[in-house]
């Protein structure tokens, strides 16, 4: 009987690709996708996927939070962590709220049917990098940030609002968004004034004067 897979990201061109991947699989049905968690809840209360591959960043819920409500809600369904993070607090946080197993969106075909059909056996399934993650210890809780992200702190750190920064770097007031939520995740502060502050506790940003 073939497993039914279902995708859980904000990010098309992630679920085409993942879609491309495993649609010609043997054992594999693919059952479709959601790019927000109120459209996963509403789709599993219509039918339910052996497996979710759940993105962590989601712009509605986080990922961590909406694993921890789909197993509340359907203790049968198998869920993988799919993310382009690779700390360990993210993976750890994903394991605690019932994920099976996490892989990162780099995955090959192979890793990914491996990582489903690991864990319809019932077992945990970490790809090589979240396995790596997971035993070592992070230094002094200082986030490790993209260029971007980087960018994206120094102009809140400045006091910019999200439609400021969008425009000063030529992006979307999502994909800011998107940025900041990942920046409060990382540093795992309650809100801005909280993130600025340990920012400048891990000296990733700067008074000019």
């Amino acid at each position: 009987m073939a497993a039914r897979v279902f995708i859980v990201d904000d990010h098309y061109m992630v679920i085409e690709g993942i879609r491309s991947l495993l649609q010609n699989e043997k054992g594999i049905e693919w059952m479709g996708h959601a790019m927000n968690a109120d459209s996963c809840i509403a789709f599993l209360r219509q039918q339910q996927p052996d497996v979710i591959l759940m993105d962590i960043n989601l712009p509605d819920k986080s990922g961590i939070d909406l694993c921890k409500d789909v197993k509340a809600n359907y203790p049968g369904i198998f869920i993988i962590g799919l993310s382009t993070f690779n700390q360990q607090s993210f993976i750890q946080r994903m394991m605690d709220n019932g994920a099976s197993g996490y892989v990162l969106k780099n995955a090959t075909q192979e890793e990914l049917m491996d990582a489903i059909m690991t864990v319809l056996k019932g077992k945990t399934f970490l790809s090589e990098e979240a396995s790596l993650s997971l035993r070592k210890t992070e230094p002094a809780g200082k986030p490790v940030l993209t260029r971007r992200e980087k960018e994206v702190l120094e102009l809140i750190a400045e006091g910019l609002t999200n439609g400021e920064i969008a425009e000063k770097l030529f992006v979307s007031i999502t994909t800011v968004d998107t940025h900041r939520k990942n920046l409060l995740a990382k540093f795992e502060a309650k809100n801005t004034a909280e993130l600025v502050k340990l920012a400048f506790y891990h000296k990733l940003i700067h008074l000019d004067n």
